[in-house]
Parts: C-alpha cells; sequence; structure tokens
C-alpha cells in the first residue's frame, strides 16, 4: 500500500480517495489497510531478530530477494524450535514517496481486487459492519 505520492502498478497499490466511496470501495480500503498493518508488524519482527534489514541493502535485487528469503526461511525455523520472543508476540499497528501518474496497469488490478473483496468467493462475513462502525 502506498500514498498518493506513488505511481500505480501491479505491486504498488493505493487506496480510493475518501470521497464518493460506495461500500466495495470502503471494503478495498479497509482490506489494504489492514495487509499493510500485517505487513508492517512483520517487517518490524524480522528487523530486529537480522539486524541486516535495518539498513539500505547495497546489493543486486535478486542477491536482496535472497537475504530476505533467508531472514524469513530463518525466522520460520527459529520460530518452530525456541519459544516466541516478546517481540514476535507484538500486534499488527499502524506504523515516502516519489512522484507519478497513476498506471493503467496498477488501476486495473485495484479493481479487480475491490470486485473480488466484494464478491461471494473474497468477502469476509464481517467486512460490511466494520466499514458501516458497526463492529
Amino acid at each position: 500500500m502506498a500514498d498518493e505520492g506513488f505511481a500505480f502498478s501491479p505491486h504498488v497499490m493505493r487506496r480510493f480517495p475518501k470521497s464518493n466511496l460506495d461500500d466495495s470501495r470502503c471494503i478495498f480500503n479497509y482490506r489494504l489497510s489492514r495487509s499493510r498493518q500485517y505487513v508492517e508488524c512483520v517487517f518490524g519482527i524480522l528487523t530486529h531478530k537480522w539486524r541486516v534489514l535495518l539498513s539500505f541493502l547495497q546489493m543486486a535485487p535478486e542477491n536482496a530477494t535472497l537475504v530476505i528469503q533467508a531472514c524469513v526461511i530463518l525466522h520460520n525455523f527459529v520460530r518452530i524450535h525456541d519459544a516466541p520472543s516478546e517481540v514476535d508476540l507484538l500486534e499488527p499497528g499502524t506504523s515516502s514517496s516519489s512522484g507519478g501518474r497513476p498506471g493503467t496497469v496498477g488501476l486495473a488490478f485495484r479493481n479487480l481486487y475491490e470486485e473480488y473483496f466484494s464478491s461471494p468467493e473474497g468477502e469476509l462475513p464481517w467486512q460490511i459492519d466494520i466499514v458501516h462502525g458497526r463492529l
């Protein structure tokens, strides 16, 4: 999830603007926000355990991918074989931008997710109550 300073792409999603939101767009914004919270929490746990992630990874992208994958594998190994630490028990929370105009591919992906989250296959039983403030 990104703010308005980031360009759309298949890998960067942005919320719908707050004006004129129907239920499906409110649901999309809520689900996107929740996913960002979990990603931030997970990355916080990983950086706490694996300090290499605290600084800029000055390496080729394919090597950076391998380093991150190694951290995830090691984290999972430790979780299986050791008791969880206090940082593993953190609840997700809310915690830059670059210029660019929305891309049509990114907008298309956002619309697909919006449709999916409001479809029978993708909906959560309580999501409409959340966006209307009933839960």
